[in-house]
């Protein structure tokens, strides 16, 4: 069964790729120029340290609160 520590640290190489791959399929065919779809690197790091930061700060702060 896949628990929720599991999940999270799938989602963080996951997350970081994500932005590079967006990038890539949007420069590829031409569609945005560089300059526009380079912020896209950055979006998917971003998103994998705000998972982390969350998870880190949030998720046992509420865990402790409800007792669990």
């Amino acid at each position: 069964m896949l628990e929720r520590p599991d999940a999270v640290l799938t989602l963080i190489p996951l997350l970081a790729v994500s932005g590079l791959a967006v990038r890539t399929l949007l420069a590829v065919p031409g569609i945005g120029s560089g300059l526009l779809t380079a912020p896209l690197a950055a979006a998917g790091y971003l998103a994998a340290l705000v998972l982390i930061l969350v998870e880190l700060l949030a998720w046992p702060v509420a865990q402790r609160l409800s007792g669990s």
